[in-house]
């Protein structure tokens, strides 16, 4: 019997420990993960986690010293380029190798294949708008400049070291949770990590939901609605600047535009078209004051770019030296060089420009092949592809045909008999400039870390395509610049604000702004310069760049600011940098206040009291600044839902910019979109929406928070920042971030966006000042204390003095360890 017993028991261990040793559809091997000699216990670091003194590896031509200071930045002292490039792709890789294949994944549409069918849309979504596609393209022109050819294959070969020394127990943790392990880096890998940058700053589309306004309320609702310039803005380039150049001339408007777009773009399933919408959170802020108005008379810039914040960071900080190089600041995991920083000479730094650069074209099939589509009177041939899903825990893949015109990939298709007879069938294809498939991008930033004055950042900036970045420029010579700079594609007004006709000619884009006449200002009257995602130029540029860019509040705030600045300081713009005014209530709320007033018992309400007293600051206490917010959103609902509702099922559509709100409610009280339509036995007014819709507010944070105090009430504490793991693993982020700000606040953080890297240089003609940080920290290792280290300073608005290093033995007490790299 005992044996028996003891058969059977044995017989069970041995299943057990075949069943955890071997994933389960989905599911990682348990047993490995749980193993405490290589599972996740072997990913606890200790406090100081100190790198190796020695490494001994293949690839360096000759030794590489690293020093490591006390945030763990690493800085990076080589006696040439690809020795350079090969150490810094080994130590990214050391700290964010998972971080940098997860976006490779995503933007190769190959997620699927460690999450399983759950990814499947997203990836058929990705590989459908071209990224894989294009990134091989880019990737194929580019290496024929042997610089680009030879820093990719350095930075490939330092990752690749890395990975090569991997044993399971020293996997980044999330590779043992989702169970898969790193594939073998390329320089094509690098490139799909800037196509995955493209997507986040240009992968958006409003057309259809335009077409969709069209063709229910016709072109003067448009233009009444939907205009192309804000009537309260202060652009990039400052009002009033000369053009020195001669235009191409701008391809005429075609006369059909309008009754095409109203009568048929909308010939097709309207639930499958999701293009994502332009996400307003992804901006940024940038400035640089030149010598006149800063304390010490040379120019001193500021950075800081908003993006969804993650952990681990989006950002890595470097200082990156060679005998023929020296520059610090903020680079992109899985690309080489810095992308946003300072050398001894000059600093730089970049804001989105929100250009329209996608749009669709609606094309007619011969027939159900797909073979061939309408263009131009006659019939011509698509390309195809085929594109193969593995998915995690599905024996088969999983095919999709993508299809493509001279436009670009079609995204979406679908039969449409009532418009096109009997087996014709419509696509709608992308023309994206994000496709476009020079590899010269990073040769921009290659540049600009060498740059030494202004004649080396308009150079670098000539290798720069997509997307289009605001490039913010000072040097110790004390020239200041901003170029709203990248490839523009040459279009006539108006020109991809709806879905266009995919067979007239005279509806493609219509060749490229030439580079030297992007907009640019250097050394301004005005001493400064600035950009806040908000429309380029005034109208007199003779070129058409798009109708719609980010609000204008963060803009004017900065620039009134900067105006009225005298001998500023790195701390005086640094308190810019956290500045948490809110123009738009400045603005608007005197007049809500004042149809409030016509109701007494609104006077006798407590959150009417508080809004009454507000500083209009959004700072993180302030109870007006939560029910200020979210009274605007409810008033925007009120007004515009019920006609322009963004989430309808047949036709979502776009509500009307704050900007025309508000020029609706100070000039036309008796506009008829105030009224419902969906109260039949009743016409509201303004004045009934703007007090209906602060009752709604009131009851809603009262519903939801309880009676109104300090603590449950106050701002911070209603926008409740998070900072999500990347992968989105329970309990790998920080939640509940205490901070002020929001979206058309100068400190633009929201609820999962936010300023992504703070950054100030101050320029000197012997060496700079510069400060910094980012909300996370230098380890993709959630065990790691340098995981979230800089997240309470953040929050706080502080930043990190930079440890610019001048030579490899600088003796200091922010040195933490030291490193060789040498030959094996």
């Amino acid at each position: 019997m005992k044996f028996v017993k003891f058969i059977l028991s044995l017989i069970a261990a041995v299943g057990l420990t075949y069943f955890l040793s071997r994933p389960m559809g989905a599911t990682p091997a348990l047993g490995q993960l749980f193993s405490p000699f290589e599972g996740f216990w072997q990913n606890g670091e200790a406090k100081l986690a100190l790198p190796p003194t020695h490494l001994k590896l293949n690839g360096v031509k000759d030794e590489v010293d690293v020093v490591f200071d006390d945030n763990r930045v690493p800085h990076i002292f080589a006696k040439n380029d690809n020795d350079l490039y090969f150490a810094q792709g080994y130590l990214v890789a050391r700290d964010r190798l998972w971080q940098m294949e997860f976006y490779i994944l995503a933007a190769s549409g190959r997620l699927s294949e460690i999450v399983g069918e759950r990814a499947l849309e997203l990836d058929r979504y990705n590989r459908r708008i071209g990224m894989a596609n294009a990134a091989k393209k880019v990737y194929e022109n580019g290496r024929k400049n042997a610089i680009f050819n030879d820093v990719l294959n350095s930075y490939a070969a330092g990752v690749n070291a890395y990975i090569k020394q991997l044993k399971y127990k020293d996997l980044p943790v999330e590779y043992k949770i989702i169970g898969y392990k790193p594939e073998e880096w390329s320089p094509y890998k690098t490139i799909l990590m800037m196509m995955n940058m493209r997507n986040v700053l240009n992968g958006g589309s409003d057309d259809y939901r335009m077409s969709n306004i069209l063709a229910k309320y016709g072109i003067d609702v448009v233009n009444d609605l939907y205009p192309d310039y804000p009537t309260n803005e202060s652009p990039i380039i400052p009002e009033g600047t000369k053009w020195d150049f001669t235009p191409l001339p701008v391809p005429p408007v075609p006369t059909e535009i309008a009754a095409k777009a109203s009568s048929d773009a909308l010939a097709f399933d309207r639930a499958a078209f999701r293009i994502p919408s332009p996400s307003p959170e992804i901006g940024s802020n940038n400035w640089a004051v030149g010598g006149e108005k800063s304390a010490t008379g040379l120019p001193i810039l500021e950075n800081d770019p908003h993006l969804q914040l993650t952990l681990p960071s989006i950002w890595y900080q470097m200082q990156l030296c060679t005998p023929t190089m020296n520059v610090y600041g903020a680079c992109l995991p899985g690309a080489p060089g810095v992308v946003i920083g300072f050398n001894k000479d000059v600093a730089w730094g970049v804001t989105n420009v929100g250009s329209d650069v996608m749009d669709f074209y609606q094309i007619k099939f011969k027939d159900k092949t797909k073979k061939e589509y309408w263009y131009n009177g006659a019939w011509k041939p698509t390309t195809m592809r085929v594109e193969e899903f593995v998915i995690k825990g599905k024996k088969e893949s999983l095919k999709d045909t993508v299809y493509s015109t001279h436009h670009g990939p079609i995204v979406y298709n679908v039969a449409s008999e009532k418009n096109y007879g009997k087996n014709a069938l419509v696509g709608h294809a992308m023309r994206w400039v994000a496709n476009e498939a020079e590899g010269t991008d990073l040769m921009a930033f290659y540049y600009l870390n060498r740059a030494k004055n202004y004649d080396d950042y308009r150079k670098a900036l000539t290798y720069y395509i997509a997307p289009a970045q605001n490039f913010i420029f000072a040097s110790n010579q004390n020239d200041i610049a901003i170029t709203p700079n990248g490839k523009l594609p040459l279009k006539w007004k108006e020109q991809g604000k709806f879905i266009m006709d995919g067979s007239n000619p005279a509806h493609d884009w219509q060749g490229w702004i030439p580079a030297d006449q992007n907009p640019i200002v250097k050394n301004p009257v005005r001493g400064f310069v600035s950009s806040a995602n908000q429309f380029s130029t005034d109208p007199t540029y003779p070129y058409y760049l798009g109708w719609k860019f980010a609000p204008s509040e963060r803009a004017i705030r900065i620039n009134e600011r900067l105006t009225k600045m005298e001998k500023a300081t790195v701390d005086s713009l640094r308190l810019m940098q956290n500045d948490n005014f809110n123009v738009e209530a400045r603005r608007v709320l005197p007049l809500l206040m004042t149809i409030l007033n016509t109701d007494s018992s609104n006077k006798a309400n407590s959150a009417y009291q508080v809004l009454a007293k507000w500083n209009l600051k959004n700072d993180p206490t302030e109870i007006g600044a939560t029910i200020y917010e979210r009274w605007v959103r409810e008033l925007r609902f009120a007004i515009w839902n019920d006609e322009f509702s963004p989430q309808g099922d047949k036709s979502p559509m776009l509500y009307p910019a704050r900007d025309r709100t508000w020029v609706m409610i100070e000039k036309q009280p008796t506009a008829k979109w105030f009224d419902n339509i969906t109260t039949k036995d009743k016409q509201e007014t303004m004045q009934d929406i703007i007090k209906n819709s602060f009752k709604a507010t009131i009851d809603s944070l009262r519903a939801k928070l309880g009676p109104m105090n300090a603590t449950t009430w106050a701002w911070t504490n209603v926008k409740s920042t998070d900072i999500n793991h990347l992968g989105r693993l329970s309990g790998f982020g920080r939640q509940d971030i205490p901070n002020g700000g929001g979206a058309g606040i100068v400190n633009a953080t929201t609820e999962q966006n936010g300023p992504s890297w703070r950054m100030i240089v101050q320029l000197d003609k012997g060496w700079p000042k510069a400060y910094g940080l980012y909300p996370g920290g230098q380890s993709g290792n959630p065990s790691s204390p340098f995981y979230d280290n800089m997240i309470d300073k953040w929050a706080k608005g502080e930043l990190n003095e930079l440890f610019f290093m001048k030579s490899k033995d600088e003796k200091s007490s922010k040195v933490l360890a030291t490193m060789k790299i040498s030959k094996k």
